[in-house]
């Protein structure tokens, strides 16, 4: 046992518990330590384990499973497995079957499309943070186009947190003409701030509809819906357990999805539909948001992927994930330049408090100047570290931490030549030589002690 194990271990003693981990890794997860990976992108996409490949690939080759959209055999057989996957979804994030549904899409931002697409936005409000996905952000152009109020609540700095008294106004404030949406993420997939779910709450007391978006929390995180009542919640399977990709869920409170009107229909969609007639009838529940055939070989796979979690736990995945990025952010924040310059700005809190695995910085050279996020990452990728770079679909947080304003950003967009295309260079030129990025490094269940202490390893070498 090296001695920075042995101090890690008296600080952080609790990591003793997770010890599951270490084995799971020789087994399940040995082709990290073979292949020498340090993979610090969970944020990005989970790791998958050898066992739920077999166990998939078993299912596969022992049966015939056809197109559901019948009542033959083989389709009788993939409809049991599927409906049997949608049931097995509630029961993890302990959703009532009588109060929500859970829709199979593409990802986490498929679920987003539906909601905003389908949700009653005239003469109402889409209220929504500044720290959120591009998936969220995106609903605000169905709000525009429908001549809903579209309001963002800012983050401020240092901890990039929520003004709350602002949000409160504006909860207090919904539109009585019409019907009001509230977005927010759970856990933000730029600074790892975890926002209060007690906002749920509090927006349904003043007539909100809610949609929590939750793709970067229940990776190393229980979400309970028998205790917080969301009306929407869109995540994606790969982001907790890694395998299959391309599948996802919006699981949405019955009473709001009753609100929502698709603009379209398709085939799975209905119940009748006529051409010469020039009418459809929408299928109810689920089968009316989940367009075309699902993906009928790989849901069943989810089940697998969910059983995998459950017998580890959230308990245990959570206290991995605090401890060593506990860890990873004292000694990160201690690192200093020989002239007294930090070494790394963290975005968002910088201890384990009320926030996530994924810690976000810029790296500063002995002089107090930017090193360029691109750089790090081409570093990093020469020892086979892999970490994510950029603003990570989330803007608004990135404009906040990178402290590019309002003013730089309206002379950007309205700069001739910018009217329909704007390059990450021409942003660049536009923020007058600012960060236009930052370096993410994520934490996640599979994560170890020698990873954390690789990534410290690299940090260090960028030292003068």
């Amino acid at each position: 046992m090296s001695a920075e194990f042995e101090t890690f271990l008296q600080k952080y003693p609790a990591y003793k518990q997770t010890a599951i981990m270490d084995d799971l890794r020789k087994t399940d997860y040995a082709r990290l330590d073979a292949g020498e990976h340090v993979y610090l992108d969970y944020t990005g996409g989970g790791i998958y384990a050898e066992s739920q490949l077999q166990k998939h690939q078993q299912l596969l080759r022992e049966n015939v499973f056809g197109n559901p959209h019948s009542s033959n055999p083989t389709s009788l057989a993939a409809t049991h497995l599927v409906e049997g996957a949608r049931e097995y979804i509630l029961k993890f994030f302990n959703a009532d079957p009588a109060e929500y549904l859970a829709i199979f899409t593409p990802n986490a931002s498929g679920a987003l499309k539906l909601v905003g697409e389908s949700y009653p936005f005239p003469n109402g409000r889409y209220l929504l943070t500044f720290d959120n996905h591009n998936s969220v952000n995106g609903i605000r152009e169905f709000a525009h186009a429908r001549g809903a109020e579209v309001t963002y609540i800012p983050v401020m700095l240092p901890d990039m947190r929520v003004d709350a008294s602002q949000l409160d106004f504006e909860l207090s404030r919904p539109s009585k003409a019409g019907h009001n949406l509230f977005a927010y993420p759970a856990q933000s997939n730029f600074s790892s701030v975890k926002h209060p779910l007690e906002w749920i709450e509090k927006a349904h007391a003043h007539g909100w509809d809610v949609l929590l978006d939750a793709a970067a929390y229940v990776p190393t995180s229980k979400l309970d819906l028998g205790k917080v009542k969301p009306d929407f919640v869109p995540i994606s399977f790969y982001k907790i357990f890694g395998y299959p990709t391309g599948l996802g869920a919006l699981i949405a409170r019955k009473s709001a999805l009753a609100k929502l009107h698709r603009p379209w229909f398709a085939g799975g969609t209905i119940t009748v539909a006529s051409v010469q007639g020039d009418k459809y009838y929408l299928a109810e529940g689920a089968p009316a948001f989940e367009d075309g055939t699902l993906d009928y070989l790989n849901i069943p796979a989810l089940e697998i992927g969910l059983k995998h979690i459950e017998s580890i736990g959230y308990d245990v995945i959570g206290e991995r994930v605090r401890t060593l990025t506990g860890w990873l952010l004292e000694n990160l924040t201690a690192m200093k330049h020989s002239s007294g310059v930090p070494l790394v700005r963290v975005f968002g809190p910088t201890s384990t408090e009320g926030r996530g695995g994924a810690v976000t910085v810029n790296f500063y050279d002995r002089n107090g100047k930017a090193f360029d996020h691109r750089f790090i990452e081409q570093e990093a990728n020469k020892v086979n570290i892999s970490l994510r770079t950029g603003c990570f679909c989330n803007p608004g947080a990135g404009e906040i931490a990178l402290g590019i304003s309002r003013v730089e950003l309206d002379v950007c967009f309205t700069r001739p030549g910018h009217e329909d295309r704007l390059s990450i260079d021409d942003f660049r030129l536009c923020i007058d030589g600012k960060s236009s990025g930052a370096v993410r490094i994520s934490v996640g269940m599979v994560t170890n002690f020698n990873d954390v202490q690789a990534f410290l390893a690299f940090a260090r070498g960028l030292l003068s």
